[in-house]
């Protein structure tokens, strides 16, 4: 149990899509502005609300968008006394479905950790929404050291399956939703998630039960709640003139019952099977109105395609069975006058009807039992749930119009029943589906989660900071030293330093550059009894790994793909006198290694000129005088400690770094307080008397305890006396 002498709890969620703000939601506007963002926006609320919980953060995408509210491009939004809205760019300023938003969602991570280095702390908790928030939560919590928590809200296996079942064909799928993405990224937050919240049992077993890393024992059900102070019945008040105005202008006979439907215009959503239904049954037409609020809308032309054909679908429908009078179709309806439709379908004694060919949930029926509205729904998924909770309605097969209009009808026939369903769903509602039993149920797991976690950060202390969370977004200092006859070579001096950075941990990150593959740079370390660093930059560069889960960073991956040909540049080096290929293991995605034999190698300005005439683009790191590393042209340790300046909103004068030969070189000039220690290659002597690179007289880990001393962040005296390597371990070998 999370104690009173516990500082109070700090929750970040992401949801990325759609339109999100605090106040009038455009829900049905279009695809991505559904009901997830109802769910985030009231979560968000009312988890603030509790007493454990000292701030929820909702961080979406800014949208400076002229074609949307201006709303959405404000940086910070209040939701409530704890809980705010805070909106990042990322990508284009255009407003982009969700399927557009892959290839920015890196650059998001940085400007998330630039945001949280601002807040000062760290989040406890990040709770993500649909993948592609649940991607950028995955990249955090890996960095970072923070659970996540995931809710899925629709998922692209079942998506692809129903898409193929429907006779669309792969590639065309493919490339309108970017699927295989999408469902690779999801198979990775399936594994990586402390927990996943999911609405109904169902969910669990027929859509996340088809996925490769499913866990059944951590998929929590909490269904959604509903905000009873909005969603209440119509007791003895007035409903509100402008709604009923708004549905009543359509209608012949507005006092006849209501059969209400509110969805998005979607063809899954079978409002066309609903407008079957009742135009193929005088017997409802005569008993009810029907009144369909599908989204807003100004112009249908200006829809989406998809909606477009549902919307002209639905009007020929109407047409054909001539339902005119009995239909209404309103195309602004806010989202603050939704509440008063429920009551007033309620008040002519109506029905609520989900018509949509399958249902997960079924946030709207849940809206309509606190409303004191019985209904119909999909004999599917979460509607099966809300029946047996609330006992207020029927289930149909939505498949068939004559089923959902015989439940129509019978829903409507019994005044008495009619009676007991609206009082069970109102029973109900506050016993299964309130926002307050939603949170109490989120807050057990939560507890759950943060003792899991605590325990983990025990087991290990040596390695991580007390909270288990990463220091790099809070550090103000940064060490970053090459390995090899850097930081390693004298035993005594090593054993200084590794005492200095423990007695700044905390304040100060440490990290290593080494042209060595990361296996290699750990195992050297653990035998020269090295802590696991902060920051492992390793294969001259080209990758980089955070911590002792060696954590890698996708972001830099993705930055350094820019234009590079491996295969094509070994094929090209192949034969050239001089270069002969280092060892497997020694050879990365992104690093390819030779041994050189200086006397026969061309100059390294002729094999820039060899690479090209065929068009290829790389770094040529030449160093030792015996080895050559080829990079991408964005990889470098210098372009690394640059990149990681950038991700986690470090001054780069804040980066303090150690080196020794020529692979050390562009990591060492710039802004930079650089150190050169005393046993260096020939190939650094031009970097004397630059700005900011101080030349040290000791060598190896003595060298850099007197740069620190140089820079003013080491007291104690430091002998000028040059060091002698261990001979035993001394000069070890480049790789």
């Amino acid at each position: 149990m999370i104690t009173a002498s516990d500082s109070p709890l700090y929750v970040l969620m992401i949801s990325l899509h759609g339109l999100i703000r605090g106040y009038d939601l455009e829900l049905g506007r279009d695809a991505d502005t559904g009901g997830q963002i109802t769910y985030v926006v009231e979560l968000a609320r009312t988890l603030a609300a509790h007493p454990e919980i000292g701030k929820v953060d909702l961080l979406t995408r800014a949208i400076p968008d002229p074609s949307v509210s201006p709303d959405y491009s404000q940086p910070e939004e209040a939701l409530s006394a704890g809980a705010r809205i805070i909106r990042l760019p990322f990508g284009p300023k255009r407003y982009l479905r969700k399927e557009l938003m892959w290839p920015y969602l890196d650059e998001l991570v940085d400007r998330c950790l630039h945001y949280l280095r601002q807040q000062g702390r760290l989040p406890d908790l990040i709770h993500t929404h649909y993948a592609d928030a649940g991607y950028v939560g995955l990249q955090l919590s890996l960095l970072l050291g923070i659970p996540q928590v995931h809710t899925g809200h629709s998922l692209g296996r079942t998506k692809r399956e129903r898409l193929l079942a429907s006779g669309r064909k792969q590639q065309a799928i493919e490339r309108q939703f970017n699927l295989d993405r999408r469902i690779a990224v999801e198979e990775d937050i399936l594994k990586h998630a402390a927990f996943v919240v999911t609405s109904t049992r169902q969910e669990i077993d027929s859509q996340y039960g088809i996925y490769h890393n499913f866990a059944q024992q951590r998929y929590v059900v909490i269904p959604p709640g509903t905000d009873t102070k909005r969603f209440s019945p119509p007791g003895r008040r007035k409903i509100q003139s402008d709604p009923q105005q708004q549905i009543d202008r359509f209608l012949s006979d507005p006092d006849k019952p209501v059969i209400l439907a509110i969805c998005r215009p979607d063809l899954r959503k079978n409002l066309k099977g609903l407008v079957n239904a009742y135009g193929q049954s005088p017997e409802l037409q005569e008993k009810a109105n029907l009144v369909i609020v599908a989204g807003t809308r100004e112009d249908i032309r200006a829809m989406e395609e998809s909606q477009q054909q549902v919307m002209q679908n639905l009007l020929l429908d109407i047409d054909k069975y001539d339902l005119w009078g009995k239909v209404a179709i309103p195309k602004q309806i806010s989202q603050d006058a939704i509440p008063e439709l429920y009551r007033l379908a309620a008040r002519r004694r109506g029905v609520f009807v989900n018509s949509a060919l399958t249902e997960p949930f079924g946030l709207t029926l849940i809206e309509a039992a606190a409303s004191g509205l019985p209904f119909v729904a999909p004999d599917d998924g979460g509607p099966r749930d809300i029946v047996r909770n609330c006992r207020n309605g029927l289930l149909a097969n939505t498949l068939e119009c004559e089923a959902i209009g015989q439940a129509l009808t019978s829903a409507l026939a019994d005044r008495k029943q009619w009676r007991t369903w609206s009082a069970n769903g109102l029973l109900g509602v506050k016993r299964h589906y309130s926002w307050d039993a939603h949170v109490t149920k989120y807050m057990k797991e939560m507890r759950q989660v943060l003792r899991r976690n605590r325990k983990v950060v025990r087991r290990h202390h040596a390695l991580l900071l007390d909270s288990g969370k990463s220091q790099m977004p809070l550090v103000e200092r940064t060490l970053i030293s090459d390995i090899d006859n850097t930081l390693l070579g004298e035993r005594a001096s090593l054993q200084q330093l590794m005492q200095w950075l423990s007695r700044n941990k905390g304040k100060l990150a440490f990290g290593i550059a080494t042209g060595r593959p990361v296996e290699s740079a750990i195992a050297i370390l653990k035998k020269w009894q090295v802590p696991q660093p902060e920051i492992l930059i390793t294969s001259v560069g080209s990758e980089i790994h955070y911590g002792a889960k060696l954590i890698p960073d996708m972001g830099w991956a993705n930055h350094i793909r820019h234009m590079w040909r491996r295969d094509d540049l070994q094929q090209a080096l192949t034969g050239i006198p001089g270069l002969t290929l280092q060892a497997p293991e020694n050879q990365r995605e992104f690093k390819l290694s030779y041994i050189v034999d200086p006397d026969r190698m061309p100059t390294i300005k002729e094999l820039y000129r060899l690479l090209g005439e065929r068009k290829l683009r790389a770094q040529l790191i030449y160093s030792h005088q015996e080895f050559l590393d080829i990079l991408p042209i964005r990889a470098s340790k210098g372009h690394a400690i640059r990149y990681l300046a950038y991700k986690w909103g470090l001054p780069l004068e804040n980066f303090l770094v150690a080196g020794d030969s020529g692979n050390d070189q562009d990591m060492l000039v710039g802004n930079t307080q650089a150190i050169v220690v005393g046993n260096y290659s020939p190939e650094l002597q031009a970097l004397k008397g630059m700005h900011s690179v101080y030349f040290a007289s000791r060598h190896f880990a003595a060298g850099i305890l007197e740069g620190l001393r140089h820079y003013g962040l080491l007291e104690v005296p430091v002998s000028t006396e040059p060091q002698m390597p261990d001979a035993a371990e001394s000069e070890v070998p480049h790789v």
